[in-house]
């Protein structure tokens, strides 16, 4: 991808209607499980970004044929949980942790050996996580150092169901382990400290899959049954409807409608702690789509106020943090986060890239090892870097809305991994954005 800045220029609001693009959790989990049932599975609403198209591109090297993406339709011809064969090369998974970790507890149980790779970003996040739990289960995987990819995976190996409780609740851990206890002998059975996101179990159910749901926070699988195809109605991203959930809520004037929003009651964390803080947030003709909660979500303008985040939220909100610390620049008060050190391992540092951004727009911004506390405050413009991180520049981006000037966004091609067309949803709805290719 070439490099790219964003300039927003201040003031406007947010109004109209607007469809952002399918959920990238959904969509990576639509072709993985898709690959692997029997027979063919027809995906609608697949967000066509970098990071699921990497996920694509993956199983297309492993043998499945896949037609489209076709504006958003994907026909996916499974090959059985037994299918798939040797890749070529390996398979470069660029910036999607969410495509390694679970990959590498899909292959950990296939019959060859596969290398895992990614771009700068991604063979910098801990995989540690990911690796132990299934060497546990008798995988066998060489990672680089420190625990990190490039991943090794030897196949043939005999794995073993375990008792796994997640020391951090991580939907994509719970995943992988899930979907390594599909090759296992006996049962795959995992606990987590509080509840997170929860697409993979809803999509075993979908695929025709036993899982056994043994409390709100403990789930298992036995190995040697089946997937079948299906048809899958992907909804709308909660994470990249949270933007424009801060823009219209910071920016007076707006009101806009958000179509056909995923609203799982593991992801709705965002809307929770933005109605805690007093924005105007409305659900309209909720439904469920594909197995999946879906909503109209109407947003206008109200006026903000600092909160302490409440932890439970945590977990069901952690993508959405860098818009979150947006919404509490603009509001009255102070905002405290803790309990959120996950956010110190994603596509960037989440904690201080956000903190550094905040002060360089002139409000004060206090990192923590957990999470960080935000004083609202008069945001000026100036010139912010994302390092790369794709909803760290969206989140500057809306920031604009309230700002005393124009705000320059370094290094925003990674956009475009989970949100492509941001720059032209963001200017239908009303921000005034120009990309710039370096």
């Amino acid at each position: 991808m070439s490099p790219s800045t964003f300039t927003v220029d201040p003031g406007g609001c947010l109004r109209g209607r607007l469809r952002v693009p399918g959920d990238k959790s959904i969509s990576h989990r639509a072709i993985m499980f898709g690959a692997l049932a029997e027979g063919v599975t027809t995906i609608n609403g697949f967000l066509e970004g970098e990071d699921c198209l990497a996920t694509l591109r993956a199983f297309r090297a492993m043998g499945v044929r896949i037609d489209g993406p076709d504006r958003g339709r994907v026909v996916v011809h499974g090959v059985g949980l037994h299918g798939l064969r040797a890749p070529a090369e390996p398979l470069d998974m660029g910036n999607s942790g969410t495509s390694m970790r679970l990959l590498a507890g899909l292959l950990a149980g296939q019959a060859f050996d596969t290398v895992l790779t990614g771009d700068a970003s991604l063979t910098r996040r801990p995989m540690r996580r990911v690796t132990e739990p299934l060497a546990r289960m008798g995988a066998r995987i060489e990672t680089a150092e420190r625990g990190m990819a490039p991943l090794r995976i030897y196949g043939g190996q005999r794995l073993t169901g375990i008792d796994y409780t997640l020391p951090v609740a991580s939907a994509q851990v719970k995943s992988c382990l899930l979907l390594a206890g599909l090759y296992a002998d006996g049962v795959t059975r995992v606990t987590e400290p509080a509840p997170t996101r929860d697409h993979t179990e809803r999509m075993l159910e979908g695929f025709g899959y036993p899982l056994r749901r043994e409390s709100d926070r403990t789930f298992a699988v036995a190995g040697a049954s089946r997937l079948r195809g299906t048809q899958i109605d992907i909804p709308a991203d909660i994470s990249s409807s949270a933007f424009f959930l801060v823009g219209a809520s910071i920016a007076p004037g707006s009101d806009l409608l958000l179509e056909h929003v995923g609203v799982n009651p593991t992801r709705d964390g965002a809307i929770a702690i933005l109605r805690l803080m007093g924005a105007d947030i409305e659900l309209l003709d909720s439904r469920l789509a594909g197995g999946e909660p879906v909503a109209d979500l109407r947003v206008r303008h109200a006026p903000l106020r600092g909160v302490r985040i409440p932890e439970p939220l945590v977990p069901l909100a952690i993508d959405e943090f860098p818009a979150l610390f947006i919404a509490a620049a603009c509001a009255e008060g102070e905002t405290v986060l803790t309990g959120a050190e996950e956010l110190r391992v994603k596509e960037s540092d989440r904690i201080q890239v956000m903190a550094d951004g905040l002060a360089a727009l002139g409000v004060s911004a206090a990192p923590a090892a957990d999470g960080m506390t935000v004083r609202g405050g008069a945001l000026a413009g100036g010139a912010v870097d994302s390092r790369g991180d794709h909803r760290i520049a969206m989140s500057f981006a809306i920031a604009a809305l309230r700002a005393g000037g124009a705000i320059r966004i370094q290094d925003c091609a990674n956009v475009n991994t989970s949100f492509p067309g941001f720059v032209a949803s963001a200017r239908e709805a009303g921000l005034a954005i120009r990309e710039l290719i370096d």
